[in-house]
Parts: structure tokens; sequence; C-alpha cells
């Protein structure tokens, strides 16, 4: 008779999951440091990239609306992959076109190359984006709140460091190297992964005798079933998540390609200083990606904190409106602490859905179209300046955005999960 592999004791299957979140934890570090380094890297850096490759204000433009219209493509059909491939093998992929992409775009011989480069890279992060909160699910289902504070904080900060080293290495060494050696990150980043991976790969085989083991099968995310996706369409909740997400998504990259020109104009600053307050207003993400996602996991219910997230946006945007030059700095910095939305639906996604099927299904369906609608916001801000020859209409306008706020997030502060539409056959009343 053939020897049949035993199942691991309790001790060793407890050390060998330890040793598997810890694996994991770092695994999800270097995830999100990689997250948006690419976002910034090029728009410092434009004066010596267009002496190689020629790039005019419609191909900045063009990049400049490419990382959340990728998000939004990629977020959506994240989940269609996740049928075919396990949540690390998804990771691993997408850290590989984020690698791939920023080596290419530092080898870009012309704008074309640049900017499919550049689509590969937002890709790979708009997979990563989605592939996220179902894999802190999966390894930290105790502690989501902690976890997704943490990736979230550090996305933030490593979207500040591109701006800083960007115009130092580009002169020193070089515009390529500068656009480049960020794959290095993401290099680092597969290898957890691939421990994972391979762990994984072993633990199946060595489980297949015992497949109905309980213990062992839910340690394997099912696959999300086309029904299931297609049930995400008609809830109530993920709408309204996802349009959380885009009004927030919207404000930011509208501030992100337009805050420096509106202070200029309207506050009178210099352009050092514009980019010191542009800083301040990337900045004020850290300390509330690091309480957020913490206090959203203690609270029954999160519309204090949507309330919050309202606040600060009105008075931001109503300051630059009525008293700009005052205190360009306050304005900006509440503008700033507007966002705290976004670490708050990241955090949502996992505590607003029962199980990990529902995890991936919302987390694709919020970030797709979340990141979709946030592709327009530097584009309608745009146009809005062009036609009316000033600040006021695009400033209103974005004010205008927030009932899209006080709409989708009484929705979203309740405290009911994704399932409960599945289950009860229609929307959320």
């Amino acid at each position: 008779m053939p020897h049949r592999p035993h199942p691991p004791t309790g001790d060793s299957a407890s050390s060998a999951r330890a040793g598997g979140r810890a694996l994991a934890l770092v695994g999800i570090v270097l995830v999100a440091v990689n997250l948006r380094t690419a976002v910034a890297a090029l728009s410092p850096i434009f004066s010596q990239i267009s002496v190689d490759v020629p790039v005019d204000s419609v191909g900045v433009g063009l990049l400049g609306t490419l990382p959340p219209l990728c998000f939004a493509v990629f977020g959506l059909l994240a989940p269609v992959l996740k049928r075919h491939l396990r949540l690390e093998t998804l990771l691993i992929a997408a850290l590989c076109a984020i690698l791939i992409g920023h080596l290419a775009r530092g080898l870009s011989p012309n704008y074309a190359v640049l900017a499919l480069a550049s689509v590969l890279t937002f890709a790979g992060m708009g997979v990563a984006n989605v592939a996220l909160p179902p894999i802190v699910k999966k390894y930290f289902p105790a502690s989501i709140g902690a976890l997704t504070s943490v990736y979230v904080t550090i996305m933030a900060l490593f979207s500040l460091i591109p701006p800083l080293v960007a115009v130092p290495v580009a002169d020193s060494i070089g515009w390529r190297v500068s656009v480049s050696m960020w794959a290095v990150l993401a290099l680092v980043a597969i290898v957890p992964w691939l421990g994972l991976w391979m762990r994984d790969r072993r633990s199946t085989a060595a489980a297949a005798p015992a497949a109905s083991d309980s213990r062992l099968d839910a340690e394997l995310l099912p696959q999300v079933s086309s029904a299931v996706a297609g049930s995400v369409w008609h809830s109530r909740l993920a709408w309204s998540m996802g349009l959380l997400f885009g009004a927030t998504s919207l404000n930011v990259y509208a501030a992100f390609a337009w805050l420096p020109e509106i202070l200029i104009d309207l506050a009178g600053v210099s352009p050092a200083q514009a980019g010191v307050l542009l800083s301040l207003y990337a900045g004020m993400g850290i300390p509330f990606s690091l309480l957020v996602p913490v206090l959203a996991s203690r609270m029954r219910s999160v519309g204090p904190l949507i309330a919050l997230g309202l606040v600060f946006y009105v008075l931001g945007y109503g300051g630059l409106l009525l008293a700009p030059a005052a205190l360009p700095w306050l304005w900006v910095a509440l503008a700033g602490a507007g966002p705290l939305l976004f670490p708050l639906v990241l955090v949502l996604v996992g505590l607003r859905s029962r199980t990990p099927e529902g995890t991936v299904a919302l987390s694709g369906f919020t970030q797709g179209i979340g990141y979709a609608l946030g592709a327009l916001g530097p584009l309608l801000v745009g146009v809005l300046h062009e036609l009316s020859g000033g600040w006021t209409a695009p400033l209103v306008f974005l004010l205008l955005t927030l009932v899209v706020v006080v709409v989708a997030g009484r929705v979203v502060a309740r405290p009911r999960v994704l399932e409960d539409d599945w289950h009860s056959g229609h929307s959320v009343p």
C-alpha cells in the first residue's frame, strides 16, 4: 500500500502558519512600497526627458491620466484573472509587470514606448491594488484594520519619495537611471511572494490526499465565480463603495495635476513654494493612513469618519475660493486631509465583505469604478479652467463632487456586508 503523507501536527502546522504570516507581512509591506513610485517619478524631470524623448503638454497630460485609468481597467480585470491564478501568483505577475515597466520606461527611445511602458507599470500596480485587501484577509483575518493601516501608510510615504530624489539622480547620473531605478524595489518585493508561492505548492501537494480537511481547505481562497462577479454590479453597497472611492480619487488626482497652478495664480506663491505645499497636501495622508483603518475596524458605523473627510474638503476648498492668499498652507492641509476617505474605503473592502470571494469581487469593483472616475479629475478641471479662464469654476466643481460623498457615504456607513445583497436577492434598501 503506497505511503500517504501525514498531515502536519498541531505544533508544526502552527509554526508553518506563523512562518507564512511573517513572510506575508514582509511581502505586503514591499508590495505597498511599489504601488505609487511610478506615479510621481516622471513629472519632476520632464525637462530632462524631453531632450531625448520629445514630450509636449498634451503628452504630459496623457501620462498624467494613465495611473487612475490603468488602475480602473486592471482593477476590474483583476477578479477575472483571480479565477485562474492564486493570489500569490497574481501578485508575482503584477510585480513582474511593474519591474519590466520601470526598466522599459528608462530605456524608452520615443514617446510611444514611454507611454506603453507606463501602461504596463500602472497595470501591474492596478492588479496589486486589488490583490492586497484579500491577501490581508487571507493571512491576517483578525488584523484587517491594522494591516491596512500599515500598507496604506507606506503607500502614502513612498508617494513622497520619488519627487524628492528624481531630480538629484537625474542631474548626477541621468534621467534614464532616475526613472528605471525603482525596478530594484519591485525585484526585492517578488522574493517573499516566490517563497510563499513555493510553500503553498508544497502544502497543497502534501494535503492532496486529505483534501477534505476543512482546516486545509480554509487556507485556500475560492475562485470568484462569474455569478458572484455579476452580482456585485447589482449591489447598492458595491456601487456606493465605488462612488465614494471615485469621488476621493477624482479630487486627489485633480489636486496633484493642478494644485500648484491654482496656488500660484490665486495665492501668489512662487513655483518652489507651490511644490512644498503640494508635498504638504500629499503628506497629510500619512497620519490618517495610520489612524483611519484602525478606527474604522472598531466602529459600528463609519459615518463620523466620512463626515470628517467631508468637512475637511469643504473648509479647504472654501478657503481657496474665499481667501486663498490669507492662509494657503491651512487650506492645502485641510484639503489634503479630506482624502482620509481613501484608506477608509480600502479597509472597508475587508470589513464590508464576509467571504474571501466577496472581498476579491468587492475590491476589484470598488477600485475599478473608483479609479475610472478619478481619471476624469485632471481632465475636467483643466477643461473648466480653459473655458472659464479662472479657478472659481474648477473649485466649485470639486465642491459639487462632494455630493457624491454624502449620498454614497450614507450607504457605506451602515454595518452591512456585500453578501447580504446576494442572499436577499435585491439591493440594500
